[in-house]
């Protein structure tokens, strides 16, 4: 994973000796040597994390860290703060000035390197909501935007996997403060069941089980459908930092040491809460507001007016960070022969199941749109021209690997369809490139996959990936198989 990271510190050995060890996990560094230099590139260079001193001359890491909070360009940048403090009531300072963690002096590498990557996935997740949003508001269909530490606290559902007996009843004594609803188990396999069956703002989960592994648990939570969305705090030992990293690095969210200060406690769970309820918050005003302006009706993708001013964003956006990202146009061979065969019915059909496919071989934060009739496309953001090419291909071969079940129960049919693919990578430093210019790029590449027998990707600047496109008599002898099943 590679990211931007902001270093803010006044001492400059401080900053090169921190400089050194990211550049060395292939991190871009941007340095500040005070706050007010630090808001400034914050605002200006689109870090995707700030590391953040505490005693600084002038203005302290606090002030800073509130006023990048109460900004909403930079509110939703993680801050992790790096002192040489080491008392609770300074962390607890810090979490409440809207800090997402507290390194101490001199920094633990495997601590830090786990936090800023465990950091960056989230900050992305959340960048894309927003920039969905953002997309929502320009159409009118969304309020004004709040910043993360507006977001309320008081009374969440959290679930306690812990086997000890006091220090669940610690977690149920400090959340009363907020009036949550604690549900202590003492077990993996009941946190599972209870957290299948209710919606919990929080879980923590504990290190330390005597019979069961707790990053195990932290594992099963992430992966499973009904869980994976929820914040997961893991409890440890001081000694168990190798383990904490490896939760933080397969999903948990934040974690807090023993023996557990409750003050503490209190501000790191607010902090979980207040970034779910957030992230639920720009899902759902999302998901109400698009769903029938901006969607195709047939297929659930976005629909062409989303998709010219969503991709609009984004290629400002990549411009902005510096970041590549990959436009894809994909239209299905033989449709229309489909639609002449079978019914538009059946040809309706055809396009559900093929959205369904390219869905599910994406990532979550990748765009799929229907641009009309049978021409689809899909935009990667984030991404090098390998996994680029990777991807189109994928798809390719996901789409023609299995043949299309259509029909009604009493006459299916099964239908094999395979799909041209047309691509372009808009890389870092390509100059200012408009949505229009784009699609007529890869309408072009479309263009050209079709011409050398379909079934098959073209990249704009490189030619055709992958395999040996079908030739035209294999095309004849799909038709002609179609023909044979009617």
């Amino acid at each position: 994973m590679t990211a931007r990271v902001l270093i803010v510190d006044d001492i400059l050995p401080n900053v090169k000796l921190l400089e050194a060890k990211l550049s060395g996990e292939y991190f871009e560094v941007i340095t500040a040597l005070s706050g007010a230099e630090g808001i400034q590139k914050a605002e200006t260079q689109s870090p995707d994390i700030v590391l953040l001193d505490v005693m600084m001359p002038g203005m302290d890491g606090f002030e800073t860290c509130q006023l990048l909070k109460s900004n909403p360009l930079t509110a939703h940048i993680p801050i992790v703060m790096v002192t040489a403090l080491t008392d609770a009531t300074d962390r607890v300072r810090g979490l409440e000035a809207g800090a997402d963690d507290f390194l101490s002096k001199p920094v633990n590498d495997i601590a830090l390197m786990a936090r800023v990557r465990s950091l960056v996935r989230l900050k992305m997740t959340v960048d894309e909501w927003r920039v969905r949003e953002n997309t929502a508001n320009q159409f009118g269909l969304v309020g004004k935007q709040s910043l993360i530490l507006n977001e309320p606290f008081e009374k969440a559902k959290v679930l306690v996997i812990e086997d000890k007996a006091f220090e669940s009843e610690k977690f149920v004594e400090t959340l009363k403060h907020d009036e949550d609803t604690v549900t202590p188990v003492r077990s993996g396999e009941q946190g599972i069941a209870l957290a299948q069956q209710n919606n919990f703002d929080l879980i923590t989960v504990s290190l330390n089980l005597a019979t069961e592994d707790g990053l195990r648990l932290c594992s099963h939570l992430r992966s499973n459908e009904r869980t994976r969305a929820i914040p997961i705090l893991v409890i440890g030992e001081e000694t168990d930092m190798k383990r904490i990293a490896i939760g933080l690095e397969i999903g948990a969210y934040d974690y807090i040491l023993r023996p557990i200060d409750r003050n503490e406690l209190l501000a790191r769970v607010r902090t979980q809460v207040r970034r779910k309820r957030y992230q639920d918050r720009l899902r759902a005003n999302y998901e109400v507001s698009l769903s029938l302006a901006l969607t195709d009706t047939l297929t659930g993708l976005y629909n062409r007016r989303y998709l010219m001013v969503h991709l609009e964003k984004l290629l400002k956006k990549n411009a902005e960070a510096k970041k590549a990202l990959c436009v894809l146009m994909v239209d299905l061979d033989h449709f229309k022969h489909i639609n002449d065969t079978y019914g538009h019915g059946v040809g309706d059909e055809a396009l559900k199941i093929f959205a369904e496919r390219v869905v599910q071989r994406l990532r979550s934060f990748d765009l799929v749109a229907r641009l009309g009739g049978e021409e689809f496309i899909v935009v990667l953001p984030d991404i090098n021209l390998d996994m680029a090419i990777q991807v189109a291909e994928r798809l390719r071969k996901g789409v023609c690997s299995e043949p299309f079940k259509v029909g009604t129960p009493s006459a299916p049919l099964d239908i094999n369809v395979s799909i041209s693919v047309g691509a372009m990578l808009i890389d870092i430093g390509q100059g200012d490139i408009t949505t229009e210019q784009v699609l007529k790029r890869v309408d072009e590449e479309v263009y050209k996959a079709k011409g050398a027998g379909r079934n098959c990707v073209y990249f704009a600047g490189l030619g055709q990936i992958g395999m040996t496109p079908i030739t035209p008599s294999d095309s004849e002898s799909i038709g002609d198989t179609i023909k044979k099943i009617i």
